[in-house]
């Protein structure tokens, strides 16, 4: 994967695969301490202890459409080069806790991406799960909370063409202005 938002889009498809209604995904990144964490939690299924030491292997998947699984061992190596690591915590009919740390200023680590247009894609493509997502960048917090948004949209569709530009636009204003406090 190019970035780390490609990689939070297709690990967080794990958590919809696995009928979570609710998902977070967390995004610190901590310059001045040279790391960047990414944490993606959810109340889906979730995994039995023995699947979640297997599930690095890119040979081992639930998927039936094909027999390799590259997303988490992909994320996790990304991880690995950049100076960082990841783990993975699940309970069987709790869900799934994954959390990854790269070195931020590490010349592998891949590049954050376009996380707004990933955020929006994940929530007009699933208004039914209730998404946070979480920005921090040092000390400066930004929290998007799919249930706060629905109740100002006062019954529009989050998932309405114009809503998803606006909210993507605001996500983005929200990060920069995250970092442009600190900067």
């Amino acid at each position: 994967m190019q970035d780390i938002s490609l990689h939070i889009l297709d690990l967080t498809q794990n958590s919809i695969s696995a009928d979570a209604t609710e998902i977070t995904i967390l995004i610190d990144e901590q310059p001045s301490k040279d790391w960047l964490t990414v944490s993606i939690r959810d109340n889906g299924k979730g995994m039995s202890p023995e699947m979640v030491t297997r599930v690095t292997d890119p040979f081992v998947t639930t998927r039936t459409t094909r027999k390799v699984g590259l997303g988490l061992p992909l994320f996790k190596q990304n991880a690995i080069q950049s100076g960082g690591d990841m783990t993975i915590t699940s309970e069987q009919g709790v869900g799934t806790y994954l959390e990854a740390t790269f070195g931020h200023s590490n010349i592998d680590r891949p590049p954050l991406g376009d996380i707004s247009n990933t955020v929006m894609m994940l929530v007009s493509s699933n208004p039914l799960i209730r998404f946070i997502f979480e920005y921090k960048y040092e000390s400066e917090q930004y929290i998007f909370d799919t249930i706060e948004i629905n109740e100002a949209l006062d019954g529009m569709p989050i998932n309405n063409p114009s809503i998803i530009k606006y909210l993507m636009e605001m996500i983005r204003e929200n990060m920069e202005s995250a970092k442009n406090l600190k900067n």
